[in-house]
């Protein structure tokens, strides 16, 4: 089954750790924990002798590559990559990874260990299993995936904006949800690392050395595990099931991404098969992709962008709550205010809103489109209407004129709700601490944007992207 993954159509806002295992992840160098690498490997040289043991692994195990495929740092876009040595065709089979070649908590030295205490392990991510295995594989001087861990990028020079200071976090990134995100990720963090996986540790002295028992080792391994793993997605019969646990896939995770990209990882009983979904010129970096993602996302679980305009997946949001705040601000009356309160928690009933969550907005359509309808219709509605759909339980006459809601037919919506969307967008275009056109002025100045850090650069990316998006939508409901 093909790994694609669907874009977000609910309510809920910003995902946070536990956050969706991607599809493909981007490795750059090596892990110095506990010494288990290669001398040499994740710096700028030594890289041969890393490819050439992890190539050496991959036979040994069973993981075939094509031959018209290499592993490289040279024409890739991030750290190593994947490259055509030959011209690819659609359809082709790029590489095939056995089952028994992925690293996961059942896969592991102490995956039986990790089963039978399974239920201490339960958490809210549900990736304790996993991180304990990495935990201890990674100083286990025996472990079988040691020329694999020789192409992991160094845990200390992740670029998460979890790992950037707290000021820098909130001034680059403010208004894009980023930093909220990320205090949700690092507070959940600290409470699993210290209620599960340090006595879980401490109870087994002999499988894990007190070098890797580090609330900032385990930090780091979230990070990778956000930005590296696969989750192999449920099939359409089993979507009320929990998600499945993340895998670290060998191979796999080489692929850089792209919005547009040209491979796709797909599941079998026996293997994960990296097939070619279009024409690959020789000499072309190979893309996967890690799902729609939005900068945003991008930024927050892998720690990199898309520049605009190549981010065809980028979103904006407008927060459920600024909705409500854009309507309260025409309310001049007590009774008015009472009613408004009855609207918004008749929604919240519904499953349409949420304290903490968000309307998303794409660059062609709107993402959450039944929440953003239902919520503009109920907070517009007369009283007198909004009286009998409540006694209906929200069941309406199946008006659908209103339920697609793309960025063109936006302008055909009723007044009141292109009037309460727009200044919903105005108050969320304030939350940022600079304008669009300040952010323009950097973008068309090269000069300028080079003088910018790699931090400055990536955060500006993310807040122009959804800058123009929300300006596009400015302009639709005036």
């Amino acid at each position: 089954m093909a790994s694609q993954a669907k874009r977000p159509r609910v309510s809920g806002g910003r995902e946070v750790y536990p956050c969706p295992a991607g599809r493909g992840r981007r490795p750059a160098c090596a892990f110095s924990v506990a010494g288990p690498c290669p001398s040499g490997s994740g710096g700028g040289g030594g890289d041969a002798e890393p490819v050439a043991g992890f190539l050496s692994w991959c036979q040994q195990v069973g993981l075939e590559l094509s031959p018209k495929v290499e592993v490289s740092r040279q024409g890739t876009v991030a750290g190593y990559g994947m490259l055509a040595r030959e011209s690819v065709q659609r359809g082709e089979l790029l590489f095939a990874v056995p089952r028994s070649a992925v690293l996961s908590q059942h896969t592991c030295s102490i995956g039986d260990l990790l089963e039978r205490e399974r239920g201490a392990l339960q958490s809210q991510s549900g990736w304790v299993p996993l991180l304990l295995a990495l935990l201890h594989e990674l100083q286990a001087p025996a472990s079988r995936w040691r020329p694999y861990f020789a192409l992991w990028p160094e845990l200390g020079r992740l670029e998460h904006p979890m790992f950037w200071p707290e000021e820098e976090r909130r001034r680059l990134l403010q208004g894009t949800g980023v930093p909220e995100a990320v205090e949700k990720d690092l507070a959940n963090i600290r409470s699993e690392y210290h209620s599960i996986v340090l006595p879980f540790m401490e109870a087994h002295p002999d499988l894990f050395s007190p070098k890797v028992r580090s609330l900032e080792l385990y930090r780091q391994l979230v990070a990778l595990v956000m930005a590296y793993s696969f989750q192999e997605p449920l099939e359409e019969e089993e979507d009320e099931k929990e998600p499945n646990a993340p895998l670290m896939v060998p191979a796999a995770d080489i692929l850089n991404h792209l919005a547009n990209h040209n491979a796709n990882l797909e599941y079998s009983a026996n293997h994960l098969r990296m097939v070619a979904t279009q024409p690959i010129p020789k000499g072309h970096e190979i893309f996967n992709t890690y799902g729609q993602m939005a900068n945003w996302q991008l930024i927050h679980m892998y720690g990199f962008v898309e520049p605009y305009p190549d981010n065809t997946d980028d979103t904006a949001d407008i927060q459920m709550v600024t909705v409500r705040e854009a309507a309260l601000q025409r309310v001049k009356v007590d009774a008015e205010r009472l009613l408004l309160c009855e609207r918004w928690d008749f929604l919240c009933e519904l499953e349409m809103v949420g304290e903490e969550g968000a309307f998303v907005i794409g660059r062609e359509e709107v993402l959450t489109e039944e929440e953003l309808t239902t919520t503009l219709k109920v907070l517009c509605m007369p009283a007198e209407e909004f009286r009998e759909f409540k006694d209906r339980d929200g069941r309406g006459n199946d008006e659908r004129e209103e339920d697609t809601l793309t960025l063109k037919n936006i302008s055909k919506l009723k007044a009141p709700w292109k009037e309460l969307l727009r200044d919903s967008v105005v108050l969320t275009l304030q939350t940022y601490a600079t304008d669009l056109q300040s952010e323009q002025d950097l973008l068309s100045n090269e000069e300028l944007y080079t003088q910018l850090s790699w931090r400055e650069q990536r955060a500006l990316q993310v807040r122009y992207g959804q800058k123009m998006i929300l300006h596009q939508l400015l302009e639709v409901t005036s």
